[in-house]
């Protein structure tokens, strides 16, 4: 029974390691990808918190694959825009608005 118990509780512990690294290492991605597009260090980093707050895992990577793609915020924006997905253009554009101009931070 203890070697249960403690095979649940290491399963626990690697899972939350993994879901926190996962989200850790998606809002770097994200700040990366708007320090490289023009945004200054203190919006890209609101921008990786907002987009990873909002947006899953799955969502996160699509944007991933705009990286090398925009290298300019506007770029970034029209492109999110023509994706298939209004939640993703949604929190993204709303994010860069409040991001940028320091309502949000």
């Amino acid at each position: 029974m203890t070697r249960l118990i403690t095979a649940a509780v290491l399963i626990a512990v690697l899972a939350a390691a993994l879901w926190y690294g996962a989200h850790w290492y998606a809002e770097q991605r994200v700040r990366t990808a708007f320090t490289n597009a023009g945004m200054t260090d203190e919006a890209a980093a609101c921008m990786g918190r907002r987009l990873v707050q909002r947006l899953s895992l799955g969502q996160l990577g699509k944007l991933a694959g705009l990286q090398e793609e925009h290298r300019s915020l506007h770029g970034v924006v029209k492109a999110v825009e023509r994706m298939d997905d209004p939640r993703i253009a949604k929190v993204t554009a709303t994010s860069a608005l409040l991001c940028t101009t320091g309502f949000a931070r």
